[in-house]
């Protein structure tokens, strides 16, 4: 059974149960989304995919919205635009957005955002997982308040650069029922201290966490990174365009998860998996993830002459 409602004055038919950023999508008529991904469940946050339709009184997310028969849907209105376009603002003048996918980049671009009209940047607050929910001083009118915080590096696999963090709800999600069923992080806080945390904000080794990586997987601005991409970067040696990805089946087990293997200067700096694979959706387990040492290690091997192989074995005990 189809559904016929009309997009900009655009006559589109979709199936029932669609959502209207389905339908935009149909006839090629994209919105832009953060807190979106076709493997989640919609949690309607980031609010930079609302539309206006007519009879409604407030714009509705086009990503959690289902379409209904006669519905009029607009996407460029005044007020579509004003709202995408302040949102976007709003967070790019407290977020860092300086690994945002071109797509958010090309949006913000569209809409003239002008972040830097909120003021400079405030004084970072060192210790935001601390700070009493709800209780901080009013602001100044002249800074603008920021989510700057040191980074977290408490493992070797991943970080946590929570400057970056818009608070999507996508590593919730992933963490949660939608993939992982962990349930190791959660937001905490009210308000401009809202952040994402663990249970009573212990660090990952103590937690519930089983670093699987599925929150990297999804996270949309980085402030979840492989530990080896944030080295690189760090050093300043990460290079996307000098990477080639191969894909290939996962080793580990029989359940035949597709890998995807970022390759730069002939060494893997980390390991995604296709969204629209039917086995993994998107997600890994911590060795497919980050069990990939061991194929560096055998090559290496491969190139060392055989009599040094022969004199490590010999030495090992």
């Amino acid at each position: 059974m189809t559904v016929s409602l009309t997009i900009d004055g655009r006559a589109v038919a979709v199936p029932e149960g669609a959502t209207i950023l389905d339908a935009c999508r149909s006839i090629g008529e994209d919105q832009p989304t953060l807190c979106y991904l076709e493997t989640l469940t919609p949690v309607n946050v980031c609010r930079v995919c609302v539309v206006e339709v007519a009879g409604s009184r407030t714009l509705v997310p086009s990503c959690s919205r289902a379409v209904e028969e006669g519905m009029q849907v607009m996407t460029s209105s005044a007020r579509v635009a004003r709202s995408r376009k302040v949102v976007f603002e709003l967070l790019a003048s407290s977020v860092e957005l300086d690994l945002v996918d071109d797509d958010t980049r090309m949006w913000m671009e569209r809409y003239s955002c002008e972040p830097g009209r909120f003021g400079p940047a405030a004084e970072p607050v060192t210790d935001r997982d601390h700070r009493h929910a709800g209780h901080h001083p009013a602001p100044d009118g002249v800074a603008a308040e920021t989510v700057r915080q040191p980074v977290k590096v408490d493992n070797t696999l991943y970080v946590r650069d929570y400057s970056r963090c818009v608070l999507c709800y996508k590593c919730v999600e992933a963490c949660g029922e939608d993939a992982q069923n962990t349930f190791a992080i959660a937001v905490a806080g009210r308000g401009f201290d809202a952040r994402i945390s663990t249970e009573f904000d212990v660090g990952l080794t103590d937690s519930a966490c089983v670093f699987c990586g599925n929150c990297i997987g999804v996270c949309p601005t980085g402030a979840l990174m492989f530990r080896s991409e944030h080295e690189m970067r760090r050093a300043e040696v990460w290079d996307e365009d000098r990477q080639q990805v191969t894909t290939t089946i996962c080793s580990y087990c029989g359940v035949g998860c597709n890998l995807e293997l970022h390759v730069q200067d002939n060494r893997i700096v980390k390991v995604t998996s296709p969204l629209d694979h039917s086995v993994t959706s998107g997600n890994l387990c911590v060795k497919g993830r980050f069990g990939y040492e061991y194929v560096q290690e055998l090559g290496d091997l491969a190139t060392t002459p055989i009599d040094d192989v022969l004199a490590r074995a010999r030495e090992e005990p």
